[in-house]
C-alpha cells in the first residue's frame, strides 16, 4: 500500500487505518496488542482512537482504548516513530458526564482532553487531533434534519481553533481534523484558519459505506475544493455489510452472539439498528454474492477504491477479522457491479444516514 497525504499536511498514511474503538470492551488488552502487532506487520502505519472509547461509551471504559494503545507503545521502543497516531476530543456531552460536565466544549476542555489523551497514550505528541463531533448543533449520528431551535453553541469555531493552535504551538499536536462534520463546518474551519493564521484542518472523519452515502451529497465537493481528506469510518456499516445479520437479524434466532448490534441495545436504537438499514444491507450482501464476492470484500472494496477516500478506517475484534479486511485491499469492482450498486442506492437511498 502506497502512502497517501492527508490534506495539505506532511502526514503520509496507508490507505487502510486501524480503528480501535472495540479495544477495552469487546477486545481484551492482550488481544488488542496482537491485532496492533499484526496490523503493523501487514504494513498499516495509521491508528485511530478517541478519548471516549471504548464503544459503546460507558464511564467504566472511558479512556480504556487509549490506555491499551499507550501500553502497547510503551512495550515496543521505537514503534511510536513508525506510526501516525490519531485521536479525538469528544464534543459536547451527549449524556456522558464522565467525559466532562456541561453541554459545551470550551477551549479549556479541548486542552484538558488533549493532556489526558497524551498521558493515556504515553506519547509526547498526537499526529492528528480531531474534534469528534461538532460543538454546535448539527444533524449527526442518524438525525436527518437541522433544527435551529436546538442551537446551543457556547464556544465559537474561532475559539476552538485558537485552542488547537495552542496545542500545535506547544508541540503536543502536529495537525488537526474534524469528524461527523457538515459542509458548512468544514468551510468555516478552513475560512477562519486562513483568515487568522490558525491551523488548517487536514481531514474529516465521517461515516461512508454502501448504506450511508450522504457524504456524496455535497460534502465530497467541499472537501475536494478545499483540499481536505476523508477518513471513512464504518465501511462495513457497523457489521451489517458483512452478512452476519442476514439470517437472524439483530436479536432473533440465529443472530450472531457477541456482535455489537446484537449485544448492545444502545447501538440497536441508533441508525445501524434500523430495519431499513438491515433490509438494504441484505440487498447489497446478496449482490456481492451474485458477483462472486463476500459481502465484506465488496463493501470494503467500494470504500477502498472511491476517489473521495484517503484512508478507510477498519475495526475488528480479532486478528482473523483484521486479515479479512486487509485481504480485501486491491479488489476492484467491475463496472456492471458498480452500476448495480448505484441502482440499489437509487432504490434504497441511504437508510443509515
Amino acid at each position: 500500500m502506497q502512502l497517501r497525504p492527508l490534506g495539505s499536511s506532511d502526514l503520509r498514511v496507508t490507505p487502510v487505518c486501524l480503528g480501535t474503538m472495540t479495544f477495552g470492551e469487546q477486545v481484551a488488552e492482550a488481544d488488542a496488542h496482537a491485532i496492533l502487532d499484526r496490523a503493523i506487520a501487514r504494513g498499516v502505519n495509521f491508528i485511530d482512537t478517541a478519548e471516549m472509547y471504548a464503544v459503546p461509551a460507558r464511564k467504566e471504559t472511558f479512556g480504556a482504548t487509549e490506555t491499551i494503545i499507550g501500553n502497547w507503545l510503551a512495550a515496543r521502543p521505537g514503534m511510536r516513530q513508525k506510526i501516525v497516531l490519531a485521536t479525538k476530543v469528544a464534543g459536547p456531552s451527549r449524556g456522558m458526564p464522565w467525559v466532562r460536565e456541561g453541554a459545551g466544549m470550551t477551549a479549556a476542555d479541548i486542552i484538558a482532553s488533549c493532556e489526558g489523551s497524551l498521558r493515556r497514550l504515553r506519547t509526547d505528541v498526537i499526529d492528528l487531533y480531531q474534534i469528534h463531533w461538532p460543538e454546535r448543533n448539527v444533524p449527526a449520528f442518524g438525525t436527518l434534519y437541522f433544527d435551529p431551535s436546538k442551537e446551543r453553541t457556547q464556544t465559537s469555531i474561532h475559539e476552538q481553533l485558537q485552542a488547537l493552535d495552542t496545542l500545535v504551538r506547544q508541540g503536543k499536536v502536529r495537525h488537526i481534523g474534524l469528524s461527523n462534520e457538515t459542509p458548512y463546518g468544514v468551510h468555516e474551519f478552513v475560512r477562519l484558519a486562513e483568515q487568522h493564521g490558525l491551523p488548517r484542518v487536514a481531514t474529516v472523519q465521517n461515516v461512508y459505506c454502501l448504506i450511508s452515502r450522504a457524504l456524496e451529497n455535497a460534502l465530497d465537493e467541499t472537501m475536494f475544493r478545499l483540499g481536505v481528506s476523508l477518513l471513512a469510518y464504518s465501511p462495513l456499516g457497523f457489521g451489517l455489510l458483512t452478512g452476519k445479520y442476514d439470517a437472524g437479524g439483530f436479536t432473533g434466532a440465529g443472530a450472531p452472539a457477541g456482535a455489537r448490534i446484537a449485544a448492545f441495545e444502545s447501538v440497536r436504537q441508533g441508525r445501524w439498528g434500523r430495519e431499513d438499514a438491515l433490509r438494504a444491507a441484505r440487498r447489497y450482501n446478496a449482490l456481492a454474492r451474485e458477483h462472486g464476492l463476500t459481502p465484506t470484500r465488496m463493501a470494503l472494496a467500494f470504500c477502498y477504491t472511491k476517489w473521495q477516500v484517503a484512508s478507510t478506517i477498519i475495526g475488528c475484534t480479532s486478528v482473523a477479522q483484521l486479515e479479512e479486511n486487509l485481504d480485501a485491499w486491491g479488489t476492484t469492482l467491475a463496472p456492471d457491479l458498480l452500476k448495480a450498486i448505484d441502482a440499489l442506492r437509487w432504490e434504497m437511498r441511504d437508510p443509515a444516514n
